[in-house]
């Protein structure tokens, strides 16, 4: 029997990773789940069959090492969903610069990071997928959210950039723009209202993507409820 396709998911907890992880699951792939605490995603994994791994997503070494423990367990992923954030908010006069450094670190240069070493994998490969996992925040900058702005945004500059150079070469690069909150146990919609995105829904959406002919690749997907203002 040929071994499934590793799909590895960095930034997994609740909510989307969690979605994305079951259907991926029941469509036949391997899973790998990799966030900073790796020890909150062994009910996940044990519902899904996933590996665990500690990463922190914007040490170059630390996500140098997770891919190097796949390919030692010949599991070089196919498909990588780069999905954390940090937010910091505030006037901008009171914030913290540190802070600030750790929201751009994350959002953006750790899916720098990811697609560097998800990108040398797939060329050698021939073929692969990114996703990353943006927001309302990356194509439009709030008040007071600065930080998180200017992280999205460039997030959202680098998935358009590696589009352009890994596309010709195979490999399928999409960026979501999820705007709108999300549906979890701690924030429910009004019954009827559908005002929440809801993670299973967003997960269809890139399994969707996921499956589309390079004839009609997409590079950019928004997703928001049908009430949501843009």
């Amino acid at each position: 029997m040929a071994r499934a396709d590793t799909a590895l998911i960095i930034g997994a907890g609740a909510g989307l990773s969690a979605s994305l992880a079951r259907k991926l699951a029941a469509a036949g792939w391997d899973v790998a789940l990799a966030a900073r605490d790796a020890g909150k995603l062994a009910a996940l994994a044990a519902e899904t069959g996933a590996s665990t791994h500690a990463c922190e997503a914007a040490d170059p070494a630390s996500v140098a090492a997770l891919f190097d423990a796949l390919d030692t367990a010949q599991r070089a992923p196919a498909l990588v969903v780069y999905n954390p954030s940090f937010r910091v908010r505030g006037p901008l006069i009171e914030l913290d610069p540190e802070q600030v450094r750790r929201a751009l670190e994350v959002c953006a240069f750790g899916a720098f990071l990811a697609a560097q070493q998800a990108a040398r994998r797939m060329l050698a490969a021939g073929r692969g997928t990114i996703f990353f996992t943006g927001a309302s925040a990356g194509v439009k900058g709030f008040p007071k959210s600065a930080p998180f702005a200017m992280g999205k945004f460039a997030l959202r500059g680098l998935a358009e950039s590696l589009a352009r150079e890994l596309h010709p070469q195979n490999i399928h690069i999409c960026h979501f723009v999820i705007d709108g909150g999300i549906a979890s146990s701690r924030r429910v919609a009004e019954p009827g209202s559908d005002s929440l995105l809801d993670p299973d829904a967003i997960a269809d959406t890139y399994l969707h993507a996921l499956h589309q002919p390079r004839t009609a690749w997409s590079h950019e997907i928004a997703l928001r409820p049908w009430v949501e203002n843009f």
